[in-house]
């Protein structure tokens, strides 16, 4: 199979609800894409690189425990794209940054809220105590985006009246992007170190964890929580069809020995062919949603590698 085929069957892969392609039923052998492959699926992540950013900080919010600056900047299909950067009160620049990478259905504001389900305020605020400064955007049809789609839900269907305008795969290649050019922001920003840049995904953002990873090499370590199954042998978005591009870096795998949406034997599977020395993988007696102590792992991870 040439990769010119392997891109159209990416290209015609229907989906009709976020997590067609989960396999939970019966037992499934994940398997990755050969190399040929795996050059194909990546070129839905490369952009036109002198597209101006048109980036400008439109919001800075002062309080006592964060100075947040709201930016936009110009996203891959000319796309405006809203995000948060964050940098620590404490320290000295330029700080590592870790990206924060949302679930399905949030937001980038999750990460500013302490008790929500991914305790993304507690995390945050975390890094920033570690000394990290963090940067977090919306998804495509997500938060601020939902402009996008109408100022509707991304959760909404036809039965509701309306018709979500993105696959999935389009939302997570577009975000993945997107990511890419927030790291071409950063590049802008002195107060960055663009040698020690991390990513933290929380299920969706789990997901895009892998993506980005994959085909960016500016990220230099990572941590996915709770990241779905993904078992269709050329599903475009699939984990397991990035793991090549991510040799030689710090994986770490955070997930719910119980989690309706990725197995113990999946996750297993997915964490083995990760092709890293400095990888590992934890269960919580949980699903999908993880304890608060997830976070203590994320800062020593980081702490460690970055």
């Amino acid at each position: 199979m040439s990769k010119y085929t392997v891109v159209l069957a990416l290209l015609v892969i229907p989906i009709v609800f976020p997590f067609t392609a989960l396999a939970q039923d019966t037992p499934a052998k994940l398997e990755t894409l050969s190399e040929e492959a795996y050059q194909a699926v990546v070129q839905f992540y490369q952009y036109d690189k002198t597209i101006p950013l048109e980036a400008r900080m439109v919001e800075r919010r002062e309080r006592d425990d964060y100075a947040r600056e709201k930016v936009v900047f110009r996203g891959v299909r000319g796309f405006l794209v809203p995000a948060f950067l964050e940098l620590p009160k404490t320290g000295q620049a330029p700080f590592p940054c870790i990206l924060l990478l949302h679930g399905w259905s949030g937001g980038k504001l999750n990460w500013w809220e302490d008790d929500n389900f991914i305790y993304g305020g507690l995390a945050r605020k975390a890094l920033l105590e570690a000394g990290y400064a963090v940067f977090a955007l919306d998804a495509q049809a997500h938060g601020e985006r939902c402009a996008e789609i109408d100022y509707a839900h991304v959760n909404y269907s036809e039965k509701d009246g309306w018709k979500n305008y993105f696959t999935l795969p389009e939302i997570y290649t577009q975000t993945t992007t997107d990511y890419r050019r927030g790291l071409d922001y950063l590049a802008t920003r002195p107060e960055i170190n663009m040698d020690r840049l991390g990513v933290l995904g929380y299920s969706m953002g789990g997901t895009q964890s892998f993506l980005l990873t994959s085909v960016d090499s500016r990220i230099k370590v990572t941590v996915a929580c709770v990241t779905p199954a993904m078992t269709e042998k050329y599903y475009p978005v699939a984990p397991k069809n990035y793991v090549r591009g991510l040799a030689g870096r710090p994986f770490l795998m955070l997930m719910g020995r119980t989690d309706e949406l990725c197995s113990v034997d999946l996750a297993k599977q997915l964490y083995d062919l990760i092709p890293s020395e400095q990888k590992d993988l934890k269960f919580f007696e949980v699903g999908h949603k993880l304890p608060k102590e997830y976070i203590e792992d994320v800062v020593a991870w980081f702490g460690k590698y970055l």
